[in-house]
């Protein structure tokens, strides 16, 4: 009795906050989608982040239903914060309310706002409703359609000479998708993207877009948990022998440093690259699931006839096939690929092992620079792994160990603990050899592959009080062997601090530094020696965020860098931009825009930050130079199940003459862009 009466307190307390949460869910996403994808390229399609938060907004999870798997998917939350959630429904039974998270050790008041749009307590829907007429009038259905182009002719579309490389498309840019969800049991996603330069309709692409695809997945078959057939992505264990789609790494979500692995999922993303094609399913038997998964796709590369051999010099995971040398890499190398992953769970332990092979129907060489004297050559490629993670009273522990059974190893392992209420830390050491080869590792890293590095990172979370919260990293590395533009063995850290301020209901305050040591080659015509030059780069970036009414938000930056390498001189970049919200509930309408101004000294200085966009779209400009950037993002719904979506954005760099360079150069001043989307949900 005791128990409830301090759960309905906290339901009170909570009450307006859980009213904010619920009024603004839009505002919420952006702030959670920045963290998570800041560290991300800036052309990496993030839609099956965004099309998975979005359903969930409108399906919440079942906090008193879910096994946990689907609080995993929102990735915001670590580990550590769902086995607490569980453990907490076993001790104290079926939650009263959703406002009842905040009583549970690790949920402070920032993970709550997070979370409360996407989790709801209701009863759940079986296949014991599955007949073939609400399979057909019940299941939702949703008919996307995109348009964007540059409103400025690139120097590649101008280029009539066939011998010389160009554009073969239009500047235009299309997207056709198509979802229908039945109960969450029965899914089916369909994709058609065409990027601006491709053909369409035309030449190598007679047959309309240059992306297809497809997915279909049903879920909760007894003892078959899921089957994916079509496209699919599988993420195990840490993810250093198989990871497809998206990956986290170092921010200031530093949990994000503890993979977690979903297992199997329908691949919707439109990357055209690092996903599987063909069939994959999971079972459970007892104590053990078992995941075996075979797939064959053909991949971009540049292929050589070397006497009756196929010789593969490069393979290409940029999905763009605008030029006549992309349409010849296009499509060029057979994979196939195949595997069985193993997972055994008992209360709050998992163990799983993988084991995946890779073949390619050509022999891939290796490079001719130094660097590559390591890298990976022939046409098959085996990989496995063993991975765990445990859950002891406040702490989390995890790791992997993953070999290619013709070259090296890679491993890591690392903890989260919850030292109090107020402090929490992550601790991660990894260790990837130079030759150790996979085509499908993501792992945490300061590279973008895993190899040839060695690290220590570490970081806490310190909040003193539900207004204040201090986040902070240390990552030291260290590369073993050469690198691109490092012709030695180098090492180097990276430093990031934030501190964060909180208005109850109203607004956030915010103040990072990140500082960035690394070696790079010397340039020996300033330095006074050959052989490494210290790189450091520094950033400070201050953030407001403030809600001036139930319709109007505000969001202003400001960031500067400094970058310096060697006995060079200082480079500096700086930006500043105000963000305006007009989101009035229950109307027909919403709408944001920005203005930013921005002054960089070389391209060391730029500087990335994330803008609104239409619905499932995701845009990190770069600025660079000197110049004004605008967006303004519109949203109309016409009527019941049919929304409209526009955008309007444009660069605008004052005393410049062109902008760009190769292909992409546009003369003038003036580098603008429009997006329309068509949305029909039945």
């Amino acid at each position: 009795m005791k128990l409830k009466l301090y759960l309905l307190s906290w339901i009170f307390f909570l009450d307006p906050f859980y009213t904010f949460a619920q009024e603004n869910p839009e505002l919420t996403l952006d702030q959670l989608f920045e963290q998570l994808l800041e560290e991300l390229d800036q052309d990496v399609d993030a839609s099956e982040i965004s099309e998975r938060w979005s359903y969930y907004i409108k399906h919440p999870i079942n906090l008193n239903k879910t096994d946990g798997r689907e609080l995993h998917d929102l990735l915001f939350l670590s580990m550590l914060q769902i086995e607490h959630l569980l453990a907490h429904r076993k001790e104290s039974g079926d939650f009263i309310s959703v406002q009842e998270l905040q009583s549970i050790a690790g949920f402070d008041v920032r993970t709550v706002q997070n979370l409360l749009p996407f989790v709801t307590v209701s009863a759940n829907i079986h296949y014991r409703d599955f007949t073939l007429k609400n399979l057909v009038t019940k299941a939702e259905q949703e008919v996307m359609l995109r348009y964007g182009r540059l409103l400025h002719q690139a120097k590649g579309y101008q280029i009539m000479d066939t011998t010389r490389s160009r554009y073969l498309g239009d500047p235009n840019r299309y997207l056709l998708r198509y979802r229908f969800n039945y109960n969450n049991k029965i899914r089916v996603s369909i994709n058609m993207d065409k990027d601006a330069g491709e053909p369409f309709f035309n030449d190598k692409q007679r047959y309309g877009f240059d992306f297809y695809s497809a997915s279909l997945s049903i879920r909760d078959l007894g003892k078959v948990k899921q089957v994916v057939i079509g496209d699919f992505a599988l993420q195990i264990g840490q993810g250093l022998t198989m990871w497809n789609g998206l990956s986290f790494g170092k921010g200031s979500m530093i949990e994000s440093a503890a993979r977690q692995g979903a297992g199997l999922r329908s691949y919707t993303s439109l990357n055209e690259a690092n996903f599987l094609r063909g069939i994959s399913g999971t079972m459970a038997i007892g104590r053990f699931e078992f995941t075996p998964y075979i797939s064959y796709r053909l991949i971009d590369g540049n292929v050589k006839e070397i006497g009756d051999e196929r010789a593969i010099t490069t393979l290409a995971i940029s999905g763009l096939h605008r030029t006549p040398t992309e349409q010849q890499y296009r499509k060029a190398i057979g994979q196939l690929v195949y595997g069985n992953n193993v997972m055994y769970s008992k209360n709050r332990l998992k163990i799983g092992g993988n084991f995946v092979a890779t073949h390619l129907d050509g022999s891939k060489l290796l490079g001719k620079r130094p660097e590559n004297k390591y890298d990976f050559e022939g046409n098959l490629l085996r990989n496995a792994s063993v991975y765990y993670n445990y859950t002891y009273r406040n702490s989390y522990f995890f790791g992997e160990l993953a070999t290619s059974l013709d070259g090296g190893y890679a491993w890591l392992t690392g903890s989260i603990t919850s030292i109090s209420p107020q402090f929490s830390t992550v601790l991660l050491y990894r260790d990837y050899q130079k030759n150790y080869h996979s085509f499908f590792a993501q792992s945490v890293g300061e590279a973008s592959g895993t190899s040839n590095e060695k690290g220590l990172y570490t970081g806490l979370v310190y909040h003193p009080s539900r207004k204040i919260q201090w986040t902070t990293y240390v990552d030291l590395f260290r590369f073993p062997g050469l690198r691109y533009r490092v012709s030695e063995p180098s090492s180097g850290y990276d430093v990031l601090s934030q501190f964060s301020y909180l208005w109850y209901k109203r607004g956030q305050l915010s103040l990072r530094f990140r500082y960035r040591f690394r070696e790079e080659n010397a340039e020996s015509n300033n330095d006074a020696s050959t052989g490494l030059a210290e790189v450091i780069k520094t950033q400070l970036r201050l953030e407001y965020k403030y809600k001036l009414s139930n319709i109007w938000s505000i969001r202003s930056r400001g960031e500067g860098v400094q970058y310096k390498k060697g006995l060079n001189d200082k480079e500096y970049g700086w930006m500043v931009y105000q963000d305006l919200f007009f989101n009035p509930n229950q109307s027909k309408m919403t709408t944001n825009l920005r203005i930013a101004y921005f002054h960089t000294d070389s391209y060391n200085t730029r500087i990335y930050a994330y803008e609104n966009d239409v619905l499932y779209a995701s845009s990190f400009p770069l600025y660079y130079q000197k110049g004004w950037r605008f967006y303004n993002n519109v949203r109309y719904r016409i009527g019941q199940g049919i929304d409209v979506w526009a955008k309007v954005s444009a660069f605008y760099y004052p005393g410049l003459e062109s902008i760009g360079s190769g292909l992409d150069e546009i003369q003038g001043n003036l580098k603008s862009e429009i997006k329309l989307q068509l949305r029909f949900q039945f």
